[in-house]
C-alpha cells in the first residue's frame, strides 16, 4: 500500500470542497420527469438488501428498474446466497415486482486481481478497484440491453464514500456513452433513516462486513474463519 496515497485519500475526504450528488440527484429527476413520456429503464447494481431498500424505494418512484446482483466479491457462498435471498424476499414483502438479474457466482477469480492489494486499510485501494469492476460489469450489460440509465446502491452506506463512487460512475458513463450514469447520494435527504424505517419493518439481514474475506477479516481479527 501507498502510504502516502492513502494519507492524501483521507485529506481529501475531509475537505468541504465536495460535490452535493443528493441534490444533483434531485435535479436529475425534474429533467427525466420531464424529458420522458414514460418511465426510462434503469439497471440498479445491488450489493445486498439492506442497502437496496430504500434506493428501489425511491428509484422505483420515476424509473422502470431492474437489479443486477453480481456480487462475487462476497465471501463464504453460503453469505453470498444468504444476501441474495434476503434481497428476494424484500422485493417479496414490499411487491415490488422488480426482475433481479445474477451472474455465475467465481469467487475464486473475482479476488485473484485484488490478492496484490490484500493489506489496503478497509474503504481505500482495494475497495475502489472493487466497486469499478462490478460497476463496469453491470454498466456494460445495462448498454447490451439497451437500458437508458445505470446507477449503483452503494451511496447509502456510511462505510461507502460517495464522493469515489460517483467518480467512478462518472468514468465508466465514458465507456457506455449510450447510457446515462445516474448521480446519487441515498444517505442523504433521509435516506438512512427511511432506510431504517424498511430494514426494522422487513427484520431485514444486516451483515457486519462488506462482503470479501478482506473485509471479513478486517472485522474479525480475532476470529476464526467460518467455513467457506
Amino acid at each position: 500500500m501507498n502510504k502516502d496515497a492513502y494519507l492524501n485519500y483521507l485529506k481529501q475526504r475531509k475537505s468541504s470542497r465536495k460535490v452535493n450528488y443528493y441534490l444533483m440527484s434531485l435535479k436529475e429527476l425534474e429533467e427525466i420527469k420531464a424529458s420522458y413520456d414514460r418511465k426510462p429503464r434503469m439497471l440498479v447494481h445491488a450489493c445486498c438488501a439492506v442497502c437496496a431498500s430504500f434506493p428501489l424505494e425511491f428509484l422505483s418512484q420515476t424509473f422502470d428498474v431492474t437489479i443486477f446482483f453480481n456480487n462475487s466479491n462476497i465471501w463464504p457462498k453460503a453469505e453470498y446466497d444468504r444476501r441474495l435471498e434476503e434481497l428476494r424476499r424484500y422485493l417479496r414483502e414490499t411487491g415490488m415486482e422488480i426482475p433481479v438479474i445474477t451472474v455465475p457466482y467465481d469467487n475464486d477469480a473475482y479476488m485473484k486481481p485484488l490478492e496484490p492489494m490484500k493489506d489496503d486499510p478497509e474503504g481505500f485501494g482495494r475497495c475502489f478497484f472493487c466497486y469499478a469492476v462490478r460497476m463496469n460489469q453491470a454498466y456494460t450489460w445495462a448498454e447490451e440491453h439497451g437500458f437508458d440509465f445505470f446507477t449503483t446502491v452503494m451511496s447509502i452506506s456510511r462505510q461507502k464514500d460517495s464522493q469515489k463512487i460517483n467518480e467512478i460512475g462518472r468514468s465508466l458513463s465514458r465507456l457506455h456513452p449510450s447510457v446515462r450514469y445516474f448521480y446519487s447520494d441515498f444517505k442523504k435527504g433521509g435516506g438512512q433513516v427511511r432506510q431504517k424505517e424498511l430494514c426494522d419493518t422487513h427484520d431485514l439481514y444486516r451483515q457486519d462486513y462488506c462482503g470479501c474475506i478482506y473485509s471479513w477479516k478486517s472485522t474479525h481479527p480475532d476470529q476464526d474463519l467460518p467455513e467457506s
